[in-house]
């Protein structure tokens, strides 16, 4: 039986892995970290969370949540990780990045199937004689592998910029000006909250919008993602933006009362220790001197220490309806599939989801079966379907969301909650009659 190559260890690397391998088929995964870094990774570990350690919202009103459902039912790696390192984020999924990173990693490396190959891999056409191969290099793929795709994907390459927030030590914040509280009193208060008066975010605003940025590199362009847009790109598009995005006060009652700021930052969680708070929203491309002098006009921020710097990177994307089949293959070379934030799907959750359905249909392809093409009114189908048919002239990376699945009649909570169990009912028989053709080979637990 031929093996499967995966190129890349982040989240849809690994989950494409382990996937293949628990259908019995041999893996070798291509990690070139830490020999060669990229401009946002820090470690030389297995699916590093580079930007926020929150998967986002649990439950299944909400269609991320609907997908880690999903996951978790056909055994995902990631999700299974995730829920085992989770710290307190109210009602989001949100980890212990370190102890997330390092449980994926150990799982990979024990599992009797899979290689971890620490190498380079410079032309993904040197591994297809060995069988299929899964590119989830992820968005900053090397020079030399993005090269020898675009000799055969041709001008079809998009790029966007992605950003990442500061993550501040939770001893340094001032906790006499700012309070423990979740929106809307969801949770048990596991986010800090830090009030501004309307005179406090005025002046705060106008150091944002006049601050200093990081000058581009001469492979980027000056196109921003909005999926994921720099705080003081978002704060330039007027002064009350931000009141109404990541600073809006709504659900945060001031302590005692029942006032509400004129705005509040939000400081999330980031460890299982409780040391570490990221600043939610606050991604950004600010210069580091200028991060630390504006960040700490926030009140209860006049001190903070910041352990991590934003930053932002350039990201690249293929133009997945042109150049990918209903299963996820490479219309010109079938043996060829790509997962994770390189196909435009957008977040954690959602690039391992394209793992998980590229690792299957790769495992398939290695014992001669045809791919599978999901449900549609499941969100791996609904994933599934967007980039395979989206609009090629304005194709964009998305989010899942529940404007993709198929609509069902009723109130919205009524509507939501009828599209994720029909959702999970139709993932059940699909499962029962698509997947279960071959007995499968268990990794470690």
């Amino acid at each position: 039986m031929a093996k499967v190559s995966v190129v890349g260890g982040g989240l849809a690397g690994c989950e494409a892995a382990w996937q293949a391998a628990n259908r019995g088929v041999a893996v070798d995964l291509y990690e070139m970290r830490p020999a060669v870094m990229t401009p946002a990774h820090h470690s030389g570990d297995l699916a590093e969370l580079v930007c926020s350690n929150s998967l986002r919202a649990e439950g299944l009103g909400n269609a991320v949540g609907l997908l880690k459902e999903e996951m978790r039912r056909q055994g995902s790696l990631i999700i299974s990780a995730a829920d085992a390192t989770r710290v307190p984020a109210g009602s989001a999924l949100a980890v212990d990045r370190r102890q997330f990173s390092a449980m994926v990693t150990q799982r990979i490396r024990e599992h009797p199937l899979i290689e971890v190959k620490p190498v380079e891999v410079r032309d993904w056409r040197s591994l297809i004689g060995a069988g299929p191969v899964v590119v989830a290099a992820g968005p900053l793929c090397s020079p030399a592998l993005a090269a020898s795709l675009q000799a055969v994907v041709g001008g079809e390459y998009l790029y966007f910029f992605d950003a990442a927030a500061p993550v501040v030590d939770g001893g340094s914040i001032d906790m006499a000006r700012a309070w423990r509280g979740s929106r809307y009193r969801a949770g048990e208060g596991e986010y800090i909250n830090c009030p501004l008066t309307e005179e406090e975010y005025r002046r705060f605003w106008q150091e944002l919008v006049t601050a200093e940025v990081v000058k581009l590199k001469d492979f980027e362009d000056s196109r921003v993602f909005t999926g994921c847009m720099p705080v003081e790109v978002m704060a330039g598009r007027g002064i009350d933006t931000l009141r109404f995005g990541p600073l809006k006060p709504v659900g945060l009652p001031l302590p005692g009362s029942n006032r509400l700021a004129h705005a509040v930052v939000q400081l999330r969680q980031d460890n299982a220790a409780a040391t570490l708070y990221n600043m939610v929203g606050f991604q950004t491309n600010l210069t580091w001197p200028e991060q630390r002098r504006v960040f700490r006009l926030i009140p209860g921020l006049e001190r903070a220490e910041f352990v991590r710097y934003g930053v932002m990177h350039r990201n690249t994307y293929i133009n997945s309806p042109r150049l990918l089949n209903r299963f996820g293959q490479l219309r010109q070379c079938p043996q060829l599939l790509f997962a994770g934030q390189i196909t435009g799907v957008e977040g954690y959750v959602e690039s391992a989801a394209s793992g998980l359905m590229a690792g299957i249909n790769a495992a398939r392809l290695a014992r001669g079966l045809a791919g599978l093409v999901w449900p549609a009114a499941t969100a791996h189908g609904s994933l599934q379907r967007y980039l395979t048919r989206a609009g090629e002239d304005n194709f964009q990376p998305m989010h899942i969301n529940f404007g993709l699945l198929p609509e069902a009649g009723g109130g919205r909570k009524a509507r939501r909650e009828a599209v994720a169990g029909r959702a999970l009912a139709e993932l059940t028989a699909f499962l029962a009659t698509e997947l279960n053709d071959a007995p499968e080979v268990k990794g470690s637990a």
